[in-house]
């Protein structure tokens, strides 16, 4: 089997019913699309360690993540993910360039702030690092959560429904920089939508869920 890139095989019946095999390669973009309850969080949050299924195997490159058959489960902290939340999950009470600081423990200390600083530009954030999320408008508010993920040196950037919370001229904005993004980056990136428009205009793959299959 080819060892690069995302490969995730997931099968139980219940109480979530699973049965989904796919591969997500370096530098491609693949959707998972389904209307709400499809399962695609679900397989969203077991490639993080989020979710445990019964039986399934999850690998990125040589890390194996998930392998059932050999009782091996890798708790999500352990695992190189870069996740992004449908409600982005920012810290309220910090600045931008201290949430994303907060996802830069591996790094030593001293290199922290200019690494944030980095990341934040790279997503079109330079002059707003000092504003906390109440302060960003939900495009920006997005664009922190996507600087702390890849905060995180990750092997996978995972994407959980990324547009459902702003405006269609926001959301317009964020499709082209998430295009512009995906070049820079160059590893497997997973985004979960149940707009089919909105996964032909970004994804190299669709993958249709229906009831976890």
């Amino acid at each position: 089997m080819d060892r690069s890139g995302l490969h995730v095989r997931l099968q139980q019946p219940a109480p979530i019913p699973l049965d989904a095999e796919f591969a997500c390669g370096e530098g491609e973009l693949l959707a998972l699309v389904g209307v709400s309850g499809a399962g695609k969080t679900t397989i969203l949050r077991t490639i993080a360690g989020l979710y445990r299924p019964q039986h399934g195997q999850v690998t990125c490159g040589e890390a194996t993540w998930l392998d059932t058959e050999r009782g091996l489960y890798v708790p999500p902290h352990r695992r190189r993910v870069g996740l992004v939340f449908q409600n982005y999950a920012l810290f309220p009470h910090m600045t931008a360039l201290a949430n994303v600081m907060v996802a830069l423990g591996h790094r030593p200390v001293e290199e922290r702030e200019a690494v944030a600083r980095a990341l934040l530009n790279q997503v079109h954030l330079h002059g707003l690092e000092s504003r906390r999320p109440a302060e960003l408008s939900g495009g920006q508010q997005q664009r922190v959560a996507i600087a702390r993920a890849l905060a995180r040196e990750p092997l996978v950037l995972l994407l959980d429904e990324p547009f459902s919370a702003v405006d269609r001229p926001t959301r317009r904005k964020l499709l082209t920089e998430l295009t512009e993004l995906r070049q820079a980056v160059r590893m497997p990136i997973v985004l979960v939508t149940h707009d089919i428009a909105e996964a032909a205009t970004l994804a190299d793959r669709i993958c249709v869920l229906d009831r976890g299959e």
